[in-house]
């Protein structure tokens, strides 16, 4: 009886070995898996889409009037005109390159055709005008020897 025991417990593990084995070559795919190339991928996604730059000459027409803007926007209660034309004309005109570095074109054409300032704007104007208009602190020379 132990003898018959163990030939059916062998039979049913070879059974359930056998069944297992071709389960798991049925299953297999064949074919090699399909290797996707990234910028496939990134083309795709709806978030990573490219970001049209505006033209040079928009940039342009762009940086001047918004230059000029700037301008008479600081000198509108100036009691000396003329100085003070000067004098803001280099940081305005820093502050309209910093802004059209990364302009866009629906920027460039709401502030050029419709006379608009969209919220982008002002973040750049903002970060543009920290940049051009922070003092610059001159470099210390380095001391040998400390003097008092």
């Amino acid at each position: 009886m132990i003898m018959k025991n163990k030939k059916i417990i062998t039979l049913k593990t070879y059974l359930i070995s056998s069944v297992l084995i071709f389960g798991l070559v049925a299953c297999s795919d064949d074919e090699p898996e399909k290797i996707v190339p990234k910028n496939v991928i990134a083309t795709n996604n709806d978030f990573d889409h490219s970001h049209d730059e505006a033209t040079n000459l928009e940039k342009h027409k762009f940086e001047h009037e918004f230059a000029e803007q700037c301008i008479a926007r600081e000198i509108r209660n100036s009691v000396n005109k003329e100085n003070d034309r000067k004098r803001f004309t280099k940081p305005c005109l820093c502050i309209a390159k910093e802004m059209m570095a990364d302009l866009t074109p629906v920027e460039a054409e709401k502030f050029l055709k419709e006379d608009k300032h969209p919220q982008s704007l002002t973040i750049r104007f903002e970060a543009a005008a920290y940049e051009c208009l922070q003092e610059k602190a001159k470099p210390q020379e380095p001391q040998i020897f400390k003097r008092r």
